[in-house]
């Protein structure tokens, strides 16, 4: 169903953008810093959802919106960064005891996991990305070309996954020493506050090409 050939190329070329520090990896590592290392694996799993939705919305066309509505694409950046910043506001204000006074600290399983999936699916340039980058490694000629972008897509999800939650495993984990100390655990909260505003940021000063 997929060319081979093609295939490899985009193993290759996904496995060198998901290990390439972005967006989606900086969040997961701030929101396993607030909430351990399940938290940063669920951050992770619900990008990966996300991610699995942008592919099928490429896969059906639906993604070719922004291209012929520029406002919808605006729209969504703003919602986003708004979502962003709402996210960077509830860290800046959290006063959580370190681990071992109060059990679990920063957003529960569920939560980190909605968090995840909200953040990148109001990201327009993740669904920009996907029109951009997928079509390249399908072949018409073979046919069954929605079958194509589904198997690319996920291929995508696995990886990126993969990678993602080792990240946010370790960031976690790292975090959950480090909360031993009110100030540490302190100053996990404002870094993660600063990486949602820069990120919130970094969306609303994208160009969209």
């Amino acid at each position: 169903m997929v060319d081979t050939s093609l295939y490899a190329a985009f193993l290759v070329a996904a496995l060198a953008l998901v290990v390439s520090p972005g967006p989606d990896m900086m969040f997961i590592v701030a929101m396993g810093g607030r909430g351990g290392p399940v938290a940063g694996v669920m951050a992770a799993a619900g990008v990966a959802f996300a991610m699995l939705v942008h592919a099928v919305a490429a896969m059906l066309g639906l993604s070719a919106l922004f291209t012929a509505l520029p406002t919808l694409y605006h729209v969504l950046r703003w919602v986003g960064a708004a979502y962003l910043l709402y996210l960077a506001v509830k860290a800046f204000r959290d006063r959580s005891v370190p681990v071992e006074e109060g059990g679990a600290v920063g957003p529960g399983r569920r939560r980190a996991f909605w968090q995840g999936a909200v953040t990148n699916l109001l990201n327009p340039k993740v669904i920009l990305f996907n029109v951009a980058f997928l079509p390249q490694f399908v072949n018409p000629e073979l046919g069954h070309v929605m079958g194509q972008f589904l198997i690319l897509g996920v291929t995508l999800v696995v990886i990126g996954f993969a990678v993602d939650a080792s990240v946010g495993l370790l960031s976690g984990r790292l975090s959950n020493l480090l909360r031993r100390s009110r100030r540490v655990a302190r100053g996990l909260n404002i870094f993660s506050g600063t990486v949602f505003t820069g990120l919130a940021v970094r969306l609303l000063v994208a160009s969209p090409k």
